[in-house]
């Protein structure tokens, strides 16, 4: 697993986070009958490198994961402003997702929020959420922690709201045995979906190591919150529990350490799709014929699309491998060309 799959704990610990193609020809014989597709699918397909009939094939909508570009973003080679720009113009992509890690003290710059907002909408993007860490443990079990965690989110809610957002993604970690802790985020991830109803935003979790990889645990919080604005973020890679420490605080310390335990992914993509407002699709490394060569794409889609999801999935590349441009590229393919298939 890459040492960034890990980032909730490299970050909390920082102090940051407390946290060709081959598809088949009567396939594209049927999609070429068709009319053309709408427009965002048109540019999806294109940097693909498949005609705008293939996207019409998909039962999902792709998203680009700003953390996708987390090397060139921390090295200060991107600038935040420009990730809406890039998805759109450099890969096709019409839905941005992004990190508040990269605009942290934004929230309530209503000049920065409006810039953001203008070039989403000069040049057709739609944002799709926000994915907040650095803002205290929503399972916390001291009460004061806890509920200080769940203030701090609700300035991320409003910008998503701003933003034209469905939704913030935040995180179910804590320290103390599985069942307090999932008690302590259940109350939580209440009290802050009851504050995201009244902006018209859903708060959805993601399994981001320790218990919220584990697919029960994390889907029976989703049932004892039981509110319809709450929900999950399955992400295809994000399944290892227990990892080795690091000798050190550092990118390349993480890289070095050992997943212990892990779930498994395909039983845990099952069991949080049915609260998913969304899905990631982690990607790390793929094969020469272009599969990515950790995740079995065509078993996790299967699972999505069983599930009735039809709404976005988020490429977040993870790997060290291939530059990130050549790695959100080969994601994108995957998805159109699976996508289609089915």
């Amino acid at each position: 697993m890459s040492n960034m799959n890990n980032r909730r704990q490299f970050l909390r610990q920082m102090g940051i986070y407390t946290m060709g193609m081959g598809i088949l020809p009567s396939v594209l014989a049927a999609c070429n009958e068709g009319k053309s597709t709408r427009h965002n699918e048109k540019d999806s397909s294109a940097a693909a490198g498949v005609t705008p009939a293939d996207a019409r094939e998909l039962f999902f909508k792709i998203s680009l994961a700003e953390w996708s570009f987390h090397k060139a973003l921390f090295a200060g080679k991107m600038d935040h402003l420009d990730f809406a720009i890039r998805a759109k113009n450099d890969f096709g992509i019409s839905g941005v997702e992004y990190v508040n890690q990269f605009f942290k003290d934004k929230a309530k710059d209503q000049a920065y929020l409006a810039e953001m907002k203008k070039r989403c909408a000069d040049n057709d993007v739609h944002s799709v959420l926000i994915m907040c860490d650095g803002e205290g443990e929503m399972g916390d079990l001291d009460v004061k922690k806890r509920l200080k965690a769940v203030e701090n989110h609700y300035k991320w809610v409003e910008a998503a709201q701003y933003l034209g957002c469905h939704a913030i993604r935040v995180n179910a970690a804590g320290e103390g045995s599985a069942e307090e802790v999932a008690k302590a985020a259940a109350e939580s991830l209440s009290k802050l979906s009851a504050f995201g109803k009244d902006h018209g935003i859903s708060v959805i979790v993601e399994n981001h190591g320790g218990n919220s990889s584990n697919g029960k645990w994390l889907s029976g919080i989703m049932k004892t919150v039981n509110q319809p604005n709450c929900g999950t973020l399955p992400d295809l890679g994000n399944f290892c529990i227990k990892r080795t420490k690091p000798e050190s605080n550092t990118p390349e310390a993480w890289a070095k350490t050992t997943c212990l335990e892990e779930y498994d992914r395909y039983e845990g993509v099952t069991e949080l799709m049915p609260f998913a407002k969304g899905v990631s699709a982690k990607s790390y490394d793929f094969n020469d014929a272009g599969e990515e060569a950790t995740i079995d794409y065509k078993r996790m889609l299967k699972i999505v699309k069983d599930a009735g999801y039809t709404g976005y999935i988020g490429i977040e590349y993870e790997g060290n491998v291939l530059p990130e441009e050549e790695g959100i590229r080969k994601t994108k393919e995957l998805l159109v060309k699976l996508g289609a298939a089915m």
